[in-house]
């Protein structure tokens, strides 16, 4: 077993190239996993690579280091369309986890539960790869594969998230059921971005839902549906059972499958409808 904890990122890129390395940014996933036992693998500890915790604004992006934690998000000055990253945010453990843990730690887990993956769908987010062979850009919709299995090659690591301007618009809303209110793992999770003209009608939507599959999903027959409607008419209104028809939710201890296919289906509801109070 090794650890390194490389001050830039080269070094980092150059040790990732020799040998099999397990990432480790926040520890929130990875020191639970071990349930008391030492680590047997080795580890790069990517925590100093202080230039990959930056938020900024780019020319045509929005871009989001792989170090920025939740609280940094929750912190940034972000348009409303990121609202509902910040919702999703505020439901990830508790502050103390909020302060250590990473969004792009978040989506590397590819947990079907992961709250940040359904706020990043609407975003149309884009996942920045780095590797000493160069850079590749993947969007988050094909770079989470499956449950616990994503795209990234083990000579490669997540630079940052980017969020396309085009894309940042309108505003956004995030909800979340658990068994209980806090410190949960989601039974269903819902986030939905909705754009209008001054007319009040629907110019941009995007809804996706999360732990109702192995990987979270983007509704579009439902986001098409959406398009023209003025949000005076109960948009919420137009949800029919057929929007669901890609999902397939598990039986599990949290909750049976038939339970969540109707939560998500209420859940897209409301948050339209508290998507629409905010346009």
């Amino acid at each position: 077993m090794q650890y390194e904890r490389p001050g830039k990122l080269e070094q980092a890129l150059t040790l990732l190239a020799k040998d099999d390395w397990t990432v480790l940014a926040g520890g929130t996933d990875f020191y639970p996993a071990l349930r008391g036992q030492p680590a047997k693998c080795n580890i790069l500890d990517v925590s100093a690579l202080e230039a990959l915790r930056e938020i900024s604004r780019q020319t045509d992006y929005w871009r989001i280091g792989a170090l920025a934690t939740w609280s940094d998000l929750i912190a940034a000055d972000l348009p409303p369309a990121f609202d509902g990253m910040k919702l999703a945010a505020r439901e990830v453990g508790s502050i103390q986890i909020q302060n250590k843990a990473t969004l792009v730690g978040n989506i590397c887990n590819a947990s079907p539960a992961a709250d940040g993956v359904p706020p990043l769908l609407t975003l149309d987010a884009i996942v920045e790869i780095i590797s000493d062979k160069g850079t590749r850009k993947v969007p988050l919709q094909n770079f989470i594969r499956g449950n616990r299995d994503t795209d990234l090659k083990p000579d490669e690591l997540v630079s940052a998230v980017l969020i396309p301007a085009a894309s940042a618009t309108g505003v956004s809303s995030f909800t979340k059921l658990g068994i209980r209110e806090y410190l949960v793992i989601s039974i269903a999770m819902v986030a939905v971005r909705l754009a209008a003209n001054d007319d009040g009608e629907i110019t941009d939507a995007a809804i996706s839902v999360g732990a109702c599959s192995a990987v979270a999903r983007r509704l579009s027959d439902l986001e098409a549906a959406l398009i023209g409607t003025n949000l005076s008419c109960n948009p919420a209104a137009l949800v029919q059972p057929s929007h669901f028809a890609d999902l397939a939710p598990l039986d599990d201890v949290r909750a049976p499958a038939t339970y969540r296919m109707q939560a998500a289906a209420e859940l897209v509801r409301r948050t339209i409808d508290k998507g629409r109070g905010l346009t």
